[in-house]
């Protein structure tokens, strides 16, 4: 048994152990350290398809552990970043546990990726790594557009938002994966406008621009459908 087959489990298993990471500073009140682990686990994330597919190494383990340490990375993790952002602004002993739903319709979601062979080239419904992303930023977000702050920060918009974005990780919309058949800006407008509206929102706004990034593309995925369908 070589080393190198270890490799991608142990980039894997960093992804979730950044995951656990993340959830124990958010439950101590440190919100945006959310975000930071998040970003972390992302990478750890991408390297582990890429590290395995380099050395040839795929194997169903690697594929079963991958999905466990994203339930908990972008399943569980965001969903205690809204939970202590609703037990924060409301005096509820119950209304924070709806924000669970994020975690268990990220499990579906999940679960629903691992069986579905319609997703090799497109997403089907919100990828669970982009959902986490859009939640844990958003204290990042509220702190650059203050005026929304009343807004964003009331329990039942935060609840709204946790129900939405649950609904959206199941929804049958295919949704842009980012892979290039070919570079042909008629073949990939919608791939480039993405990209191009992701660079602009991160270059001015910063980790605070990350919510509009994700609602874009979910705004984008839906008009390409939306005209390849009357094409």
């Amino acid at each position: 048994m070589t080393i190198k087959k270890h490799i991608p489990n142990v980039l894997t298993s960093l992804n979730l152990l950044s995951g656990m990471i993340g959830i124990v500073f958010v439950l101590d009140g440190k919100i945006m350290y959310g975000a930071y682990f998040i970003f972390i686990a992302a990478l750890f994330d991408f390297l582990d398809g890429f590290v395995a597919r380099m050395l040839k190494v795929h194997s169903e383990i690697g594929k079963q552990l991958d999905s466990l340490a994203d339930l908990v990375t972008f399943g569980v993790l965001p969903s205690f970043v809204l939970f202590v952002m609703v037990s924060d602004q409301t005096s509820s002993d119950y209304l924070p546990y709806l924000t669970l739903c994020v975690g268990v319709f990220s499990a579906l979601r999940l679960a629903k990726f691992n069986i579905d062979t319609r997703q090799s080239d497109r997403f089907i419904g919100v990828p669970t790594p982009a959902n986490a992303l859009l939640i844990s930023t958003l204290p990042f977000f509220i702190d650059k557009f203050e005026k929304m702050e009343q807004l964003l920060s009331h329990p039942y918009s935060l609840l709204a938002i946790a129900f939405i974005m649950s609904a959206l990780l199941v929804a049958e919309i295919p949704l842009i994966a980012l892979k290039f058949k070919s570079f042909q800006i008629k073949d990939n407008i919608f791939r480039y406008l993405t990209i191009l509206i992701g660079l602009i929102c991160l270059f001015v706004l910063g980790i605070g621009g990350i919510p509009i990034v994700i609602i874009s593309y979910i705004v984008l995925s839906v008009l390409e459908g939306l005209i390849n369908k009357n094409a």
